[in-house]
């Protein structure tokens, strides 16, 4: 019993001393991507798989351009995350390209290839999450609107895009 009483005095005191996390922290980043790989793996439509693979890279790109401590060792355009997400953009279809996943035959939706298409609307629909979330907290005198918006926003809207495509597209 004392050994009980004693786990759940250490497990209450680790939850109560936990330090909070950033939005877009490493964790939630490796998570996502291995989620990814099992979603790939489990057959889930290679669009889907790519509007969230895109997600995850600008998340990254938002995480990297505004957590990396030493910022002297960086070029000054990495300090900006639209452009570190275009380039992680531009990796990642190269990879594709180079993998021979982009540009197959049969591989269409709506005309485009469906990793790039998927791709390409991941990008930017998280860019308008943080747009969102950006824009109501300047309406709100700098204050967020409420707790982890920030995350709210930008998932919440990849969330609704990928609900949209796979039950009105049936993908």
């Amino acid at each position: 019993m004392n050994l009980l009483i004693s786990f759940l005095l250490f497990t209450f005191y680790f939850l109560l001393s936990a330090i909070p996390v950033s939005a877009q922290c490493p964790v939630c980043v490796v998570t996502v991507g291995g989620g990814m790989l099992i979603a790939k793996k489990l057959g889930v439509d290679d669009f889907l798989v790519s509007i969230w693979i895109s997600a995850l890279n600008t998340a990254l790109s938002f995480w990297m351009a505004t957590g990396m401590k030493d910022k002297a060792l960086r070029p000054k355009f990495l300090h900006n995350p639209w452009i570190f997400s275009f380039i992680m953009f531009a990796t990642t279809i190269s990879y594709f390209y180079f993998t021979d996943q982009l540009g197959v035959t049969g591989n269409k939706f709506l005309g485009f290839d469906k990793i790039l298409f998927g791709q390409t609307l991941g990008m930017f629909v998280m860019f308008l999450g943080n747009f969102i979330y950006g824009f109501t907290k300047y309406r709100n005198d700098g204050k967020t609107l409420f707790p982890y918006a920030k995350v709210v926003f930008p998932v919440g809207l990849v969330i609704l895009t990928t609900l949209i495509f796979k039950l009105i597209f049936k993908l």
